[in-house]
């Protein structure tokens, strides 16, 4: 038997080793034209990088070869995770108490200075290792794994969007659920197409000025929240995480200003996460923020008339569970990222009868 097992596992490794490519192939990209000259731009973020032959977009991500715009980062995952509970995404008002099969590639089209991924978010393709995993394998391994949902995150998902778009067709037709979390830094085209897959997103709104955008994450706000809005009118299950950083975006106006917004165009429903910040990456020098700022910014947003307002990051808080609106009693209890109590009856409070926004099964 011993003998047997030995041969098995030589021509195991010798059938893997001759399918296995040395190189993975290169893919084409999707979502930019050719100029002349042999320069391309790219169409998938709003930087719409002009490229030209032998460089790489500002994502470090998509390479102009000879004309064409190939992707660096497809079927090239440096994290698979198995079991992400759905609430450290964070999705609070969708599936309580699901496990994902979370997924990413390296890179990233911002550059924020806080990044808690820069590990991984701030590297190109080729300086940090991967495995070579095609989409058709990746939904396999999902689907074996008795998961039910891929989560694209830890990176920004929109520059693997070949990949992504290509494993959320797959995982849709073996009846998994897709959700992403997602700086929103993306065309409306590219993102329309996606969301046909797209079950749930939640999307870090930075801050809301274009200054806060320009000095932190070398982007822009615009773009963002027509991000926000293109996913509301396409179905698509919306949360929104806003990071608070010390003396960065923690002004109690715009906060207000924020929040206003996202009732106004968004709905009140809409589920807001204010998260606290540690020192990390390039603002190293910064303070834990002030548990007490988080508090100020959930008591604005409720006074903006938003009805469902978690505080992230700090262990044990009561504003990580879920209130009912009308009866203001617990209906989602949780401690950490875990859920301990669900109040819920057919997505009612089970104590008033109150419906509560999201997706709960």
């Amino acid at each position: 038997m011993k003998k047997i097992r030995v041969v098995f596992l030589i021509l195991f490794l010798a059938f893997f080793l001759a399918n296995s490519p040395a190189e993975p192939p290169s893919k084409e990209a999707s979502f930019y034209k050719r100029l002349a000259d042999k320069f391309v731009q790219c169409q998938l973020c709003p930087r719409q990088c002009r490229i030209p032959s032998g460089k790489r977009g500002f994502c470090r991500v998509r390479e102009n070869k000879d004309g064409t715009l190939y992707t660096l980062s497809y079927s090239k995952p440096v994290s698979i995770t198995y079991n992400d509970p759905i609430e450290k995404k964070p999705l609070f008002h969708f599936l309580p108490t699901e496990t994902t099969f979370s997924v990413a590639t390296a890179g990233c089209n911002l550059r924020c200075l806080f990044c808690q991924n820069w590990e991984i978010s701030q590297a190109a393709p080729d300086e940090i290792e991967y495995r070579y995993v095609e989409p058709k394998e990746l939904v396999r391994m999902a689907v074996e794994s008795g998961r039910k949902v891929i989560a694209y995150t830890y990176t920004e998902p929109t520059i693997f969007y070949e990949y992504m778009y290509e494993c959320a067709q797959l995982a849709r037709q073996a009846g998994l659920k897709n959700v992403m979390h997602s700086n929103g830094y993306i065309q409306e085209e590219p993102l329309r197409k996606l969301a046909k897959f797209l079950d749930a997103a939640n999307i870090d709104l930075k801050g809301f000025s274009d200054d806060f955008y320009s000095r932190v994450s070398s982007g822009t706000l615009e773009p963002v929240l027509r991000s926000l809005k293109v996913l509301k009118e396409e179905g698509v299950h919306l949360e929104i995480t806003n990071l608070i950083l010390s003396g960065y975006n923690d002004d109690p106006e715009l906060i207000r200003k924020m929040c206003l917004w996202i009732k106004e165009n968004l709905g009140a429903d809409t589920p807001v996460h204010f998260s606290r910040a540690f020192p990390m990456y390039k603002l190293t020098s910064i303070n834990p923020t002030p548990v007490e700022t988080l508090h100020k910014a959930r008591e604005i947003a409720l006074d903006c008339g938003l009805r469902y307002v978690y505080i992230g990051n700090v262990a044990g808080d009561p504003a990580e569970n879920t209130y009912c609106p009308r009866c203001k009693k617990v209906i989602v209890e949780r401690k950490g990222y875990f859920v301990v109590n669900v109040g819920l009856e057919s997505g009612r409070c089970k104590f008033c009868g109150e419906n509560i926004s999201g997706v709960w099964k």
